[in-house]
């Protein structure tokens, strides 16, 4: 057969009318074959645009792979509209509007065919083609390496995507192909990325390493199933899934990842089965936002290589860990903002260099049959509103087993704590909590350390061999509430337990300071002690004073200016009413744009208590919710959830966080818009009532507002809350400093100045909260260092240098 020319072996239906025939072009040897013949290409290349409409084999000469270059000046290489099989091709395109290799119809084998191009895409399947893809081989540094669009399908087998200039596979239109043992690396885009309503993603003992986007990227309603995959040193997230996405990852390894392993948000859905996560350099999950979940079962989360949780959870968001191990890390669970929720079931949590569990900003985690050993602290439940359960857990080898400050409230029930070097307990700075059949061995410290008159109940706990007492209850002062509950409770100690006795407020006064556990850095600055029944009611502030608060607050000076505009309209409305005259009608309603951590919180609470003390509303006092708190999940439900809401805050403020997540860009079926509606009505039906803030980022908050008319009619205005600034950062520090007793020493304001002007200022930077956390790391990096003097002078105890400040993310 000459060079350049095509053999065709025609096939009929009797063997005796087989025959052969050669033609000069691949176009010709096309056209006069039929359904199951056999075009044997002769080596060459081949300057033609191929369409292939009838079930033929189309293969290059054996034995000489790579010898049949298909490889036209422009448009697409070759096209396959039929159940054709095509083999040992080498295709190359130059068109960056079109593909290489186009399979539109049928169900084509594509075998040892090797793509070498500079196309929009290596090989692209639409529409009703199911084709099976075999040893077939990608490298398209131009665009994609393999999509999958419009309702396409197909096998693809032991493939390689060796470049792409995007994303190595893309699967959007309602695709749904399969992947088994394939490799995909070396993509300037995501290795595989599926979008869109219907889209689905089967992968089987696949790779994906060296892409400079994210491994796996699941987004718009679309789903994914990977099993036996490795996702490994990719330049950003590991695995990302956004708006309503659905992953199954079941026996796969996820490691070598600079940013988060695996990040969801916007309501996504994670169940992850025996799967491995390590050598992160941020989260090893990190869950954002109402509705979003992760369910991870018999998985490890370890060797992480940055300062960051483990296990993120946030804003509203749920995560399920049952029988997981988690080791080798900073901080292994994190879970805050009101909403957020974390259950954690029969897991260790191990090797932990800070907090294993941190629990803040009205966030809930339940932990059942689970197993804490060597960390810092075992579980800290740090503000108001924070809380959950420890059941039937174990706390080995810890400094402190269990803290409790600033109002939290958790249960602790049948928990063990083993050998902590300070305390096994510790209640501080408002915290409540009760301890129920509880025990401490072998303290280096106390077992239960309850200072500051905290209301604390402790009912058949008992403490075995601590060092400095079994229980030590210290007072708090004047001003502290009625001390702990304290029943059935045992000590092996001599002397057994004192239990406070009412009207006495304590046993026992602590002498000195109780060192770094009793000066838990405040993470909330606007957090308010949970209001006793018994106690008398709180005197209502004047206007004046409650402004001055406002000014004592760092930056937000133009949130300062709108909000002293608007208190002295409606002071000078007031006055002219009772003059007898008009007053200009003033809508209270108001909307907050910003980023998180820059104090809209704050400013409505102190915005609520000015209207109360101007007589505008009767209580002032703030109600925060979120879209989780106003959205059932059932027709019906939200209404009735929006109205208790509204009721709840009745004379008072209602402070919507995040209100644009209840009207997503995608809505569907979501019953968002029906919280909506009832809280435009209850707004009209009773103006006088109740004050409304929508806050949230300031891009959305605009859509937010766009897209409902009838709430932004609601609104007179909106106050933007700009980032702070390095210096404002400082000032926070600064009164966390002295708030908590402590000092910056010479040279610590100018290095906490460079930290903050060097800090990335990504989207998950926390602005106020960053600067608190920042103070937080401070403490205890100087408690690490100031622990290890006989000694330690007055300066040693309050100075912060340079040097304790932590590494930058």
């Amino acid at each position: 057969m000459a060079q350049g020319t095509v053999q065709v072996t025609h096939t009929g239906t009797s063997r005796w009318r087989r025959r052969t025939g050669e033609y000069a072009s691949l176009a010709a040897a096309l056209e006069a074959a039929a359904d199951g013949d056999v075009l044997t290409v002769a080596p060459g290349t081949y300057r033609e645009n191929l369409v292939v409409r009838r079930a033929v084999t189309l293969r290059g000469p054996e034995g000489s792979p790579g010898s049949v270059r298909i490889a036209p000046a422009d448009g697409v290489p070759l096209t396959v509209r039929a159940s054709a099989v095509v083999q040992d091709l080498h295709v190359e395109g130059q068109d960056a509007a079109a593909p290489a290799l186009l399979v539109e119809d049928g169900t084509p084998e594509l075998v040892d065919v090797r793509v070498v191009t500079r196309s929009a895409t290596g090989i692209e399947v639409r529409g009703a083609a199911r084709p099976t893809v075999r040893r077939c081989t990608v490298d398209n540094p131009a665009g994609i390496g393999i999509a999958v669009v419009d309702g396409g399908g197909g096998v693809f087998e032991e493939c390689e995507v060796v470049a792409a200039g995007q994303a190595g596979v893309a699967v959007r239109g309602g695709a749904r192909p399969r992947l088994e043992r394939c490799r995909v690396h070396h993509a300037s885009g995501s290795g595989l990325t599926v979008t869109g309503e219907n889209s689905a993603l089967e992968a089987l003992g696949c790779e994906v390493y060296e892409v400079r986007g994210s491994g796996v990227q699941i987004t718009g309603r679309a789903t994914g199933h990977l099993t036996d995959c490795d996702v490994h040193r990719t330049t950003a997230d590991g695995v990302t899934l956004d708006t309503d996405a659905v992953l199954t990852l079941a026996d796969c390894r996820i490691h070598d990842i600079p940013e988060n392993a695996v990040d969801l948000r916007s309501r996504s859905v994670l169940t992850l089965t025996r799967t491995s996560v390590r050598q992160f350099g941020r989260n090893g999950l990190s869950v954002w936002d109402p509705g979003t979940r992760v369910d991870a079962n018999q998985c490890e989360i370890f060797d992480s290589t940055g300062d960051y949780p483990a296990v993120w959870v946030s804003d509203g968001a749920t995560a399920v860990l049952d029988a997981c191990r988690v080791h080798d890390v900073p901080d292994a669970l994190f879970v805050l903002d009101r909403g957020s929720r974390a259950d954690v079931v029969d897991s260790d949590l191990s090797q932990v260099r800070n907090t294993a569990v941190s629990v803040s900003d009205g966030a809930t985690a339940q932990l059942d049959d689970c197993r804490i050993r060597d960390a810092a602290t075992g579980a800290w439940f740090r503000d108001h509103g924070s809380g959950g359960t420890l059941n039937n857990c174990t706390l080995d080898g810890t400094q402190t087993g269990v803290i409790v400050t600033k109002g939290a409230d958790p249960v602790i029930e049948r928990c063990v704590v083993d050998s902590p070097a300070e305390a096994g307990f510790y209640v501080s700075a408002g915290g409540r909590g009760s301890f129920l059949n509880c025990r401490v061995t072998g303290s280096g410290g106390y077992g239960f350390h309850v200072i500051d008159g905290c209301r604390t109940t402790l009912r058949k706990c008992r403490t075995e061999r601590c060092a400095r007492g079994g229980y030590e209850f210290a007072d708090g002062g004047p001003d502290a509430g009625a001390g702990p509950v304290v029943e059935d409770c045992t000590s092996d100690e001599s002397a057994g337990l004192r239990t406070p006795a009412a009207p006495e407020p304590a046993v026992q006064t602590v002498g000195g300071s109780p060192g770094l556990l009793g000066t838990i850095p405040d993470q909330r600055s606007t957090e308010q002690p949970p209001a006793s029944s018994a106690s008398a009611p709180k005197p209502v502030r004047t206007s004046k004073d409650v402004l001055g608060e406002l000014d004592a607050l760092v930056g937000l000076e133009s949130v300062k200016r709108e909000v002293r505009a608007l208190t002295d309209m409606i002071e000078v409305g007031r006055r002219r009413q009772q003059a007898g005259l008009k007053a200009a009608s003033v809508k209270r309603h108001l909307v907050f744009t910003g980023s998180p951590g820059t104090g809209k919180t704050t400013v409505a609470r102190l915005y609520g208590e000015i209207l109360a003390s101007l007589g505008v509303l009767e209580k002032g006092h703030l109600v925060e919710v979120s879209r989780v708190d106003l959205v059932g999940e059932h027709i019906g439900s939200t209404a009735i959830r929006t109205q208790e809401a509204f009721e709840r805050a009745r004379g008072g403020v209602l402070f919507i966080d995040e209100a644009y997540a209840l009207s997503p860009e995608d809505a569907g079926r979501d019953f968002g818009k029906e919280a909506i509606d009832t809280l435009v009505k209850l707004m009209e039906d009773h103006r006088d009532a109740v004050v409304v803030i929508v806050a949230g980022y300031t891009a959305e908050m605009e859509r937010f507002l766009s897209v409902n008319p009838g709430v932004a009619s609601r609104f007179s205005r909106t106050i933007t809350f700009g980032d702070y600034g390095p210096e404002e950062l400082l000032r926070i520090v600064e009164q966390q400093a002295e708030e908590h007793e402590y000092r910056l020493a010479p040279g610590a304001a100018e290095a906490l100045l460079k930290y903050f002007t060097a800090i990335p200022k990504g989207p998950t930077f926390g602005n106020g909260r960053t600067a608190r956390q920042t103070f937080e790391a401070m403490v205890e990096r100087h408690a690490s260092r100031v622990a290890q003097f006989d000694e330690p002078s007055t300066d040693d105890l309050t100075l912060l240098y340079a040097e304790d400040l932590p590494d930058l993310p």
